[in-house]
């Protein structure tokens, strides 16, 4: 780890040096050793001030303190830096993705083939489904959104813009000649036109 040191109005001891180093160790072990480090210590009419810029790979993390001592504006500066380098990692972690489960293919209902005609010549085979005479529902949660529903009237093209713009699956809107229609995106990822009658 490189750690780059500017004194403005301040002579760097090693003392000092120790204590940036010791608190830079702690940030290390958050985020790994692939950093370069700038400390920028200096002394303003009795304030002393702390400047700790870090620079992981997807941007520079900077811990700003002033105290009346240099020894609690570094270690201020430190604790501002570490709560960032959490949040930092945190995010790198929050951000993968993982992958979707997708629907099985598996049926529920029960297929059975039968044969339909006059005679057996010209009958015809016919897969007939039968579905179980009680499904399994889960318990019922309603979401009243009024962010998928156009307040005004609009074309096809304003609708699927307005529909991807807004994020949704569902989106309800009226023509100009006043006919309710619905976008459904499918699993597919394609939007669906349904026209209310």
């Amino acid at each position: 780890m490189n750690v780059e040191y500017t004194g403005r109005q301040y002579d760097i001891t090693p003392i000092i040096r120790k204590e940036v180093e010791t608190g830079l160790s702690k940030i290390r072990k958050i985020l790994g050793d692939k950093f370069n480090s700038k400390v920028i210590l200096a002394v303003e009419k009795h304030r002393h001030k702390a400047e700790i810029t870090i620079s992981p790979r997807n941007g520079p993390l900077v811990g700003l303190a002033q105290a009346s001592t240099m020894k609690s504006a570094i270690n201020e500066a430190l604790d501002h830096l570490e709560k960032q380098a959490v949040r930092y990692k945190k995010r790198g972690v929050s951000k993968k993705r993982h992958e979707r489960k997708k629907w099985n293919g598996k049926s529920t209902s029960e297929e059975v083939h039968m044969a339909v005609g006059l005679t057996q010549a010209t009958a015809v085979e016919v897969l007939v489904h039968k579905f179980p005479l009680v499904s399994k529902t889960t318990e019922v949660h309603l979401v009243r959104s009024e962010d998928c529903v156009a307040l005004r009237p609009m074309t096809l093209e304003e609708a699927i813009k307005e529909a991807h713009f807004r994020d949704r699956d569902v989106f309800v809107f009226r023509n100009p000649e006043g006919a309710v229609m619905v976008l459904h995106r499918t699993r597919e990822g394609k939007l669906e036109l349904i026209e209310a009658p």
